[in-house]
Formats: structure tokens, sequence, C-alpha cells
């Protein structure tokens, strides 16, 4: 491989066709284009398109090619539904042939020192999204001194997917395609990062939403052990499974994934376990296997929970129904981590009841207490599931990284940009375009000097974590490290302040852990 890749970069040498910055990996040569300060290498096949006979397969190795191969536009991000929310694919058309990913480099010109490598992985529920949108676009953080790489995987039902066909079939690996693919994804980088400039030992992966769920299951398969030495899981889990969680197989009458999978089947009027029924479900055309899979058809259809299983699948092997568990135990790889949310991330969350303090039992009085006075029900029940299903989590997650020696750091993002000002606090995936630094393209003609502070805080600090494990830096305001008996956090103020010290959450926090911990 090493003689290969040597005489590709002699060709590329001696033919002075240097009209985009290029690089040999190890599948063959490529070219991509540069802007100011940065290289840019769109459109990267990780893996093999995963489409006919590869539909529901483990990803396969990328076919190698001659010459060079152009990188300089984003390749599909991957099949689904389109959907208006922030998490929806906004750059290319979906396409079941998506396993590509895009790299951004600061300028090598004398550079001997490898860099560190930061993978994103975007959000979406699992059915939307991609790393074509121009929201991902990295410059601004591969100019602070880091290699960037944004990766497509698998969605809906090509991602999650368990049917009877496919066990019969005997393949490896079956149900969890979106995850594999996020895997396959990082070996890939790990084993290309240094034709890059990058260092393949110093890799820190980054999630948000369903994204920081994904981070949380690769930290817990056993499969990946020492392959990212940090995270960043932006509003994903912290406790358990955020999405899906279903289980591959169930006792007769129980929902399981390959009940759930066999309804869709049947629905496309495929009946049947064996080779005829997989290779039919195979055949079916890209937009029935997507159809219906959004996420606002997610929160408005329930009947969809019939027929899509809503995220990774619980096999014991790649997926544990208690990630947490394995942190605990010690078989999980524990590494420097650092978690948090929005400060409105899940305002659409219920919880169980119309009664908004009915689920904390005999601990109501005590949570009446906790919450401020809200200005309507809706209001309150929108606080508590932020609590249960985000604040709470991420505190739970960094508590259990410094219990088990590691640096944890915790954040709360309530800034709001200057373009919503109306808005009564930050949403699910506002502080994207901050971290990016890609506001303009966000809030174009919109974009005030505070906004643009708070981008520069909130980027330094995730590029300083990515190199060093640390957020901290020269010029900042002090972030406090997690502790086990100490919840420091770091705000984001609605004003525009970055300020450290104790969680004013912590009451609130504590009932919630309370009932969760109370739940078998």
């Amino acid at each position: 491989m090493a003689l290969r890749m040597a005489f590709f970069a002699g060709l590329l040498c001696a033919s002075g066709a240097w009209a985009g910055p290029q690089v040999v990996t190890a599948s063959g040569a490529v070219e991509g284009v540069e802007k100011v300060g940065v290289q840019i290498f769109y459109g990267l096949p990780y893996a093999a398109p995963p489409v006919g006979d590869l539909r529901w397969r483990a990803p396969q190795p990328v076919t190698a090619w001659d010459g060079v191969r152009p990188a300089k536009a984003p390749a599909s991000d991957c099949m689904q539904q389109p959907d208006a929310g922030e998490g929806s694919a906004r750059g290319t058309r979906p396409s079941e042939d998506c396993l590509y990913l895009n790299l951004w480099r600061p300028d090598p010109t004398g550079r001997r020192e490898p860099l560190p490598v930061l993978v994103w992985i975007h959000g979406g529920a699992y059915v939307n999204g991609g790393s074509s949108s121009p929201i991902y676009e990295a410059s601004a953080l591969a100019r602070r001194g880091l290699i960037v790489v944004s990766l497509n995987y698998r969605l809906g039902r090509f991602g999650f997917f368990a049917h009877p066909a496919l066990a019969a079939a005997g393949e490896a690996e079956v149900g969890n395609f979106g995850l594999l693919d996020m895997i396959a994804a990082l070996n890939w980088v790990k084993a290309n990062a240094a034709a890059f400039g990058g260092d393949p030992d110093d890799m820190t992966v980054m999630g948000q939403s369903a994204g920081g769920d994904a981070v949380m299951h690769i930290l817990t398969a056993p499969r990946t052990a020492g392959l990212i030495q940090r995270a960043i899981v932006l509003s994903g889990d912290g406790r358990s499974n955020l999405l899906g969680g279903l289980r591959w197989d169930a006792p007769e009458g129980q929902r399981s994934a390959l009940s759930v999978g066999r309804a869709f089947a049947e629905g496309q009027g495929i009946i049947g376990e064996g080779a005829d029924a997989l290779a039919a479900l195979r055949a079916l055309p890209a937009e029935a296997v997507a159809g219906g899979l959004s996420m606002s058809a997610l929160g408005g259809h329930p009947e969809l929970n019939e027929t899509f299983v809503r995220g990774p699948i619980v096999d014991d092997t790649l997926v544990f129904s208690a990630p947490e568990a394995r942190f605990a135990s010690g078989t999980a790889d524990a590494v420097p981590l650092l978690i948090g949310a929005t400060d409105a991330d899940v305002s659409e969350h219920r919880p169980p009841s119309d009664a908004p303090f009915s689920i904390f039992g005999d601990r109501a009085g005590l949570a009446r207490a906790a919450y401020p006075a809200p200005g309507s029900t809706g209001e309150l029940v929108a606080t508590i599931g932020n609590d249960l299903t985000m604040q709470e989590p991420a505190r739970f997650a960094a508590r259990q990284m410094a219990a088990l020696g590691e640096p944890a750091w915790r954040y709360r993002f309530a800034y709001v940009a200057a373009a919503r000002s109306a808005a009564p606090s930050a949403g699910h995936a506002s502080e994207l375009p901050f971290l990016f630094g890609t506001l303009e393209t966000r809030y174009p003609g919109a974009v005030t000097d505070k906004d643009t502070e708070v981008s520069r805080l909130f980027g330094d600090y995730i590029a300083n974590f990515a190199r060093s494990g640390d957020p901290n830096g020269p010029g900042l305001p002090n972030w406090p490290m997690q502790e086990q008996q100490n919840d420091a956090i770091m705000l984001f103020t609605r004003d525009g302040r970055a300020q450290g010290g104790h969680d004013p959450l912590d009451a609130r926090l504590d009932l919630i852990e309370a009932i969760t911990d109370a739940v078998p």
C-alpha cells in the first residue's frame, strides 16, 4: 500500500497539473478546492455504494480508482424524505448512493506536526440531515488548526431495519447499518488522516441530537475500543437511548425490531422470510423505503412507529439497552467529554401526563417550589421535558465520566441570534451556526457584532477541546471542569456572556434524577 501511494504521489508531482490541492488516499488520488487559508476535499467515498444487493448490508470497502478523482463538490446526502426542520438536508439531492465524507484542513504550507482530527456526525432524528448542509461548512473550525471531517450515514429504514429474511440470510451484522456506516467512516479517517496531515491517534468525535446519541453508542461499542480520544455531545444522549432502543427480537406478541420490519414488508406486499422476500425488499424503490419518514412526520403520525424503529436497535453487540451501565462497569471507552444542550432543546417533549407535576409523585411539592411559575401549562411541560430529556442526562454523563477519572465539561447554550430576538429561548440546533461560524449563511445580512463574538467564543472552546481535551485557552473566560461533587457548568447566556460556575438548575435536576433512577 505504501509503495502504491508513493507511486501515485510521484505521478502527481511529475504532472505539474495542480489545479487544486491533491492528496493520495488508500484508495487513490483526490483533488480538492482551496478557500482562504483552507483546503477542502468533498465527497470522499469511505465505503462502496449501499445499493442493490448491498442494501441492508454492513458497509463494504471502496473500490480503488486510477487517476485523480475530483473532490470539488459535496456528494449526495443519504436517502430521506425532505423536512423543513433544522436537521433536514439542505445541500444536495438525497440518494441511496451516499456513503461519502468531506474533509477540511488548514493550508499545510510549512507545517510539519500532524494536526488533531475532529469528526462531525449530523443530527436529524436518524431520518433527516446530511453532511452537505451549508450550516456545517467547517472552514472556520479548520482555520483553528484542525482537520475537520463530516460524514453521511444511512438514515431511516435504510439505516435501521430488521427483518427475518435478513437474519435468515446469515449476514454477520444486520440492523444498525447507520451506526456501522459511522464506524466505517471513522476507520477510514484513521487509515487516511496522515495523508491529509492529520494525526490518526488524535481523533475527537462530535455529534448533535441523533449524532450525539450516536457518539455515545460508538463509545460503548466493543469494536471501537481505543478508536477515538475525545467526545463532544451536543443535545444528544447522556443517560440511555435518546432515540430507538427497540430490541432486535422479543417474545411472541411483543413489539420488536423484527416485528416492525415484518409490518413494513407486509405493507409493501412482501410476505415470507426467505431469500425471495429479501430480494423483493432490496428491489423496492428507494422512495418506498424512505416513504413517510421525516422529523415532522414522526411527530405527527404515530402510526409510523408500526413500520419504523426510530433509531438504533438493541442487539447487545453494537447497541445496548443501558449504555451508561457499560461505562459504570468499565466495559466502554471512558474519554474526555464535553456535553451540553440549549436551554429550550426539546420544547415539544411532553411528560407522560397532562398534569405537569404528576411525574414527580410524592416529590410534586418540591417540584412546584423548584420550577418557576410558567406563563402557561404548556411552557411548564416544555421546561420539565427539557430537563428530563436533555439537561439532567447531560449532567449524569458528565458526572459519570468524572467518576471514571476523565475530564468532563458541561455547557448550556441560551444565546439567541439577533435575527431571532423575538424567540423566548434557544431552541434545538440553534447553537450550530455559532459553532461552525456560519451565521451569515443562517441569518444573511442580519448578523450583529454580539452574534459574531458568541460564535468566536463557542468555536474557540470547541476547537481547544478537540486539540487538548480542555476547552480553556488564552483570552477565554474560565470553563470549570465537572467534578464528582461539584456540578460545574459553562453558561452561554442570553446576553452573550460565557459564565462558568455552579449550575443554577441543580435543584430541578436533582428531582429529575430521583424520578429517573426510580424507574427500573
